[in-house]
C-alpha cells in the first residue's frame, strides 16, 4: 500500500496555535486562528504489516537511503526510542501512541522518496508522524478519521523531545486549505472551498534563525501581559491576527485572490510592528525584508510574508498565475540566489458528469418489466406532468449543475432509451400536442443531447454496472444515482445539489445518508463514523457495511448522538472520485465477487481508507420504485412532495 503525506505551510496565523492554548489559564485571551495548506511536496512510502516489529527505511531529501531501522513493537522499547529524539523518534512516538490505544502488530515502512525540504518551516517532522499514523490506520483498518490521524500524529510527536504546535499536523488534511481555531485544549477544523486556484512561491531564505529563541521570547509574554511590549504581542497573536485570518478565509472562499494578497502583506506589517520588538535579534529579519522589497518582484506579487516562526527562514509569495509563478522563481533564484518551491492550491474540481445504472431486469416488478423497463415506468411530477422515472432523475442532476449524463443500459434496451431521449414524436403526433407540450418536447430533445447511453453486456452487479462508465467518466469526479429511486428535497437545494456542495467543501467522495430504523438496515448499505460538524449533518465515515444484520449494526455501526434504534443508510446518491474505478477493476479482473456479483460497497470502503469519505444526511426523501407496493406509494407521495 502506498501512502503520501505532504508538508504543511501556514498561510496565515503563525504562533496562534500555542498562543490560543494559553486560554486554559487566561480566558480573556483571543482564540488562535490559522489557515494552513499542504505543500505539493512531501513524504512518499510503501507500507505493509509486520508480525512484531516497526521497521523503517528512509530516503533523505538528497536521495541518500538510510536504514532499515528496527524496533520491537513493545511499548517500553518504542518509548525509549521516542524519547531519544531524531528522525526515528517520530515514528516510534506515533507507534507508541497507537499501540497504547489499539491492538495492532508491527509495521514496515519504506520511505522511498522525500521531496519535502526539511527544517524550512514546512513541518517535515509532522509529515513523518502523520505518515506513520496513516499507515497504521490503513494497514490495520483502525477506522480513524483524518482528524483522528492528526491527533495520534500530534500525540506521537510530543512523546519525543520535539514541542511542535497543534497546527503542524494539519498536513493530514492534504493540499486543501483548512482554518484551525485553537481554544485552550480544544481544536476546531473547517475546510475551505477554493473556487480559484492559488499560486504561491515558497522561498528558502538561505539564512539562519533561532526558532527556540523566538518561541522563548514570545512565550514570555504569556499568559498575562505586564508591559506594553507584552500587550502588543498578545494583541497581534489575538484579535489582530484572528481578524486578518478570518477575512482571508472569506476571501479565499470567494475567490478574491487580490484580497488574500493584501491581507498577507498586512499580516507581515502588523507582525513587524507588534512582535519584532519582542525578539529583535531574530525577527528584524533583514533577509526576509530584502526579498519582500526586491523591486523586480513587485509587479508579480499580490502579497508576501514570512512563514513558520518567521525570521530569516522561509517566505511565501502569492502571484496571479502559473506564468507569474515561473517568472517570480526565475527572479528570486537569479537575483537573490535563493531556492524556491511551487505551491499551487487547486480549485475544487467541478462535478460535470453523472452516471445512472439502468440495466437491471427489474425482476421484482415482473411481468411488467418484460414489456417496459422499470426506469421508464410513469411518474407524476409536482407540476402534474407524466414522465418516465429516468427523466425525473436526469432532470435532478442537470438542474444541480451536471453537464453530461450517462445511462447504463442493456444492449437490447438501447433503442428504447434512444427513442425517448433522441427522437421527437412523429410529426402528426407532435401537431396534436398543446403548445406547452410542444415546448416540453423541444426541451426533452435538448436534454437528450446531453445524455450518453452506455451498455452493460452482462448484468454482474451494481459495481460492474458502475465500472462500465469508466472510460466515459475519465479522470474526474462524477455523480452516481440509482436508476430505481427518485428524490425530493426538503430545502431550496435539490438532494443532488446538496451532495455536490458538500463535495466542493470536503474535496473527497461524498455519499448521501438517511436516518433509518434498525429493523430496515438489512435492506440497505449502512455506514458509521464521527461527526464533522456541530449540527449532525456531515459525517466522516469510518466503515461501510453492505446490508448488515441488526446484530451487526448494533455492535459495529452505532453513531454517537443518534437514537438507539436509528442508523445511517445510503440514500442512493453519491459523488465519487475516479479512484473507485481502480478498485472495481481489481475486483473484476481478479473475479472477486460478493454473493456472486461485483459489488460497489467494498470498493467505497477502500476509497475511504485511501482518500477519506464523507457522508451527508440529505435534507430530503427518496422514493423507491423497485417493488410493486413501493412503486404504488411513490406515485401517490411524489406528486404531493
Amino acid at each position: 500500500m502506498k501512502v503520501f503525506v505532504p508538508g504543511r505551510i501556514c498561510l496565515l496565523g503563525e504562533h496562534t496555535d500555542w498562543a490560543g492554548g494559553y486560554r486554559r489559564i487566561n480566558a480573556n485571551l483571543e482564540r488562535g486562528v490559522a489557515i494552513i495548506a499542504g505543500t505539493n511536496q512531501g513524504i512518499h512510502a510503501e507500507v505493509k504489516p509486520h508480525p512484531n516489529k516497526l521497521i523503517l527505511r528512509c530516503t533523505l531529501e538528497n536521495g541518500e537511503r538510510r536504514g532499515p531501522y528496527e524496533i520491537d513493537m513493545d511499548r517500553d522499547a518504542l518509548l525509549e526510542v521516542a524519547e531519544q529524539g531524531g528522525f526515528l523518534s517520530y515514528a516510534a512516538g506515533v507507534a507508541y501512541q497507537v499501540l497504547t490505544h489499539y491492538r495492532v502488530r508491527g509495521l514496515e515502512i519504506d520511505n522511498y522518496l522525500t521531496d519535502l525540504p526539511v527544517k524550512k518551516g514546512l513541518s517535515s517532522s509532522a509529515a513523518i508522524c502523520v505518515l506513520v499514523a496513516r499507515a497504521f490506520n490503513r494497514v490495520y483498518d483502525l477506522k480513524m478519521t483524518v482528524r483522528g490521524e492528526m491527533e495520534y500524529a500530534y500525540g506521537g510527536e510530543i512523546t519525543t523531545p520535539s514541542r511542535c504546535g497543534r497546527l503542524d499536523q494539519g498536513c493530514a488534511y492534504g493540499n486543501r486549505p483548512i482554518m484551525m481555531t485553537f481554544d485552550g485544549d480544544r481544536l476546531d477544523v473547517d475546510e475551505l472551498s477554493v473556487p480559484h486556484s492559488l499560486h504561491y512561491v515558497i522561498v528558502d531564505l538561505m539564512a539562519e534563525k533561532d526558532t527556540l529563541e523566538i518561541l522563548q521570547k514570545l512565550n514570555n509574554c504569556y499568559p498575562f501581559a505586564e508591559s506594553d511590549l507584552q500587550r502588543n504581542v498578545q494583541e497581534f497573536l489575538g484579535p489582530i491576527s484572528a481578524g486578518i485570518t478570518r477575512e482571508a478565509a472569506e476571501a479565499i472562499s470567494k475567490g478574491d485572490v487580490e484580497e488574500v494578497g493584501r491581507l498577507m502583506t498586512k499580516a507581515q506589517e502588523e507582525f513587524d510592528r507588534c512582535l519584532q520588538p519582542a525578539c529583535p535579534s531574530q525577527l528584524t529579519a533583514p533577509v526576509l525584508h530584502k526579498l519582500l522589497n526586491h523591486e523586480p518582484l513587485q509587479p508579480l506579487m499580490l502579497g508576501a510574508k514570512g512563514v513558520g516562526s518567521q525570521g530569516d527562514g522561509t517566505a511565501q509569495i502569492l502571484v496571479r498565475t502559473e506564468e507569474d509563478q515561473s517568472k517570480a522563481i526565475e527572479i528570486v533564484e537569479r537575483d537573490l540566489k535563493m531556492h524556491c518551491l511551487r505551491l499551487t492550491i487547486q480549485s475544487g474540481q467541478r462535478v460535470r458528469k453523472a452516471v445512472i445504472p439502468a440495466a437491471g431486469m427489474g425482476t421484482r416488478l415482473f411481468p411488467a418489466t418484460k414489456s417496459v423497463k422499470k426506469e421508464l415506468f410513469p411518474i407524476i411530477d409536482r407540476d402534474g406532468r407524466a414522465k418516465p422515472v429516468i427523466m425525473t432523475i436526469v432532470e435532478e442532476v442537470l438542474n444541480a449543475g451536471v453537464e453530461e449524463v450517462a445511462i447504463i443500459v442493456q444492449k437490447e434496451d438501447k433503442d428504447l432509451f434512444e427513442s425517448f431521449f433522441g427522437l421527437p414524436p412523429r410529426i402528426e403526433h407532435y401537431n396534436k400536442l398543446s403548445q406547452d407540450d410542444k415546448e416540453y418536447s423541444d426541451y426533452l430533445m435538448g436534454i437528450g443531447r446531453r445524455v450518453t447511453l452506455l451498455t452493460q453486456d452482462t448484468q454482474e452487479g451494481f459495481g460492474h454496472a458502475v465500472y462500465c462508465a469508466r472510460e466515459w467518466v475519465g479522470a474526474e469526479p462524477f455523480m452516481l444515482l440509482l436508476g430505481d429511486h427518485i428524490y425530493s428535497s426538503d430545502t431550496d437545494e435539490s438532494c443532488a445539489l446538496q451532495l455536490m456542495n458538500q463535495f466542493a467543501k470536503t474535496g473527497h467522495s461524498v455519499v448521501g445518508l438517511k436516518r433509518t430504523p434498525v429493523d430496515k438496515v438489512k435492506h440497505f448499505g449502512c455506514v458509521t463514523g464521527e461527526w464533522d460538524d456541530d449540527d449532525g449533518q456531515l459525517l466522516s465515515i469510518t466503515e461501510f457495511a453492505e446490508k448488515p444484520s441488526e446484530d451487526y449494526a448494533r455492535e459495529h455501526l452505532r453513531v454517537e448522538g443518534m437514537e438507539s434504534d436509528e442508523y445511517l443508510t445510503l440514500f442512493g446518491q453519491y459523488v465519487l472520485t475516479p479512484k473507485v474505478f481502480e478498485y472495481l477493476e481489481e475486483h473484476i479482473s481478479g473475479n472477486l465477487r460478493e454473493s456472486g456479483e461485483f459489488q460497489l460497497t467494498s470498493c467505497l470502503d477502500r476509497v475511504r481508507k485511501e482518500e477519506g469519505f464523507a457522508g451527508h444526511i440529505v435534507q430530503g426523501r427518496r422514493y423507491d420504485i423497485g417493488l410493486p407496493d413501493a412503486y404504488r406509494q411513490t406515485v401517490i407521495d411524489f406528486r404531493m412532495a
